[in-house]
């Protein structure tokens, strides 16, 4: 298993023996551009959830690598969009600290994106001092022409940006993004433990497990309107026993994600416990339940309950 967490060191004494490099590396672009799918193949661990649903991820994940010379913190962050209610605005929020502290921005589009979503964010990365590797994402489903043009819009956008097309999921051009960021790090000591790999806790990374088999086995509203929060995490020698709700916003969606007999529920039980287990690499004993919280996604109290707007 994985060390999650530690708070920030400060290695001085150790830094001075060797030229130690560190540094923020984060990660931004629209919903469904394989940022995620970037980010857990950087990092060499599978700590964003994946699907093909807009909006997946909803939280900023960090996802550290520790090498003897260098650390590097890589920020994974909700898809830019203009927000339409309350989650997405604290979703955004994310994305707004990301672009305050990066020490290197990797911008992910892919070859089916021309704009994005919000243009105030493509102008404040003009506006940065920090470097930027644009990624144009999934060149296995491009020509080379298409792939030329695409390469030449995108550096009249950001003019002062490096440019490298890539396909994260065939992990095409992906050491060449480890070698732009190694080069380019600043110096500086460790800002957290040498055996962090992140710095969320465990129970997060179980309620995104689940979540992702929510957003896999639903359409329509249902996946949109769902948050998971787990309030037991118990460890044993032997067997992990975690207890989560699903929280959804309305009754029918409750009946929905329970279905006919449990089976629905049952489903997204067995489906997650498996993953779970892999993740954690123990047995789980998993238990769900499903409860309406109303208009959840547009309550900002209900939100900072949840993680959003801190």
């Amino acid at each position: 298993m994985f060390r999650i967490l530690a708070p920030p060191l400060i290695w001085g004494y150790i830094w001075t023996i060797m030229a130690h490099k560190s540094g923020f590396v984060n990660i931004i672009g629209s919903p469904n551009v394989g940022k995620s799918t970037l980010m857990n193949e950087l990092v060499g661990e599978r700590l964003s959830i994946i699907t093909s649903k807009a909006q997946t991820t909803r939280h900023r994940i960090l996802g550290i690598v520790n090498e003897d010379e260098y650390q590097i913190c890589f920020s994974d962050t909700p898809g830019v969009l203009i927000p339409s209610y309350k989650l997405q605005e604290g979703m955004m929020q994310f994305v707004d600290s990301a672009l305050k502290d990066a020490d290197l921005f990797l911008f992910v589009t892919d070859f089916f994106e021309d704009e994005l979503n919000d243009p105030e964010i493509l102008e404040r990365l003009k506006k940065t001092s920090a470097p930027i590797l644009v990624l144009i994402n999934k060149l296995d489903l491009i020509d080379q022409q298409k792939m030329e043009a695409k390469t030449e819009a995108w550096s009249k956008k950001l003019p002062e940006a490096h440019i490298l097309p890539i396909s994260a999921l065939h992990k095409a051009n992906v050491d060449l993004v480890m070698e732009w960021i190694k080069a380019r790090l600043p110096e500086g000591p460790p800002y957290y433990d040498k055996q962090a790999l992140t710095d969320k806790p465990e129970r997060f990374f179980a309620s995104e497990i689940i979540r992702e088999k929510i957003l896999q086995q639903f359409k329509k509203e249902i996946p949109y309107s769902v948050e998971v929060v787990v309030e037991e995490f118990k460890e044993s020698q032997d067997i992990t026993r975690i207890r989560a709700i699903i929280y959804v916003a309305r009754d029918s969606q409750k009946g929905i994600i329970i279905g006919h007999q449990g089976q629905a529920l049952k489903s997204i039980g067995v489906d997650a416990r498996i993953d779970l287990e892999k993740f954690f690499e123990t047995h789980i004993f998993l238990d769900l339940f499903v409860k309406v919280n109303k208009d959840w996604k547009s309550d900002e109290r209900k939100l900072k309950r949840f993680g959003y707007f801190h």
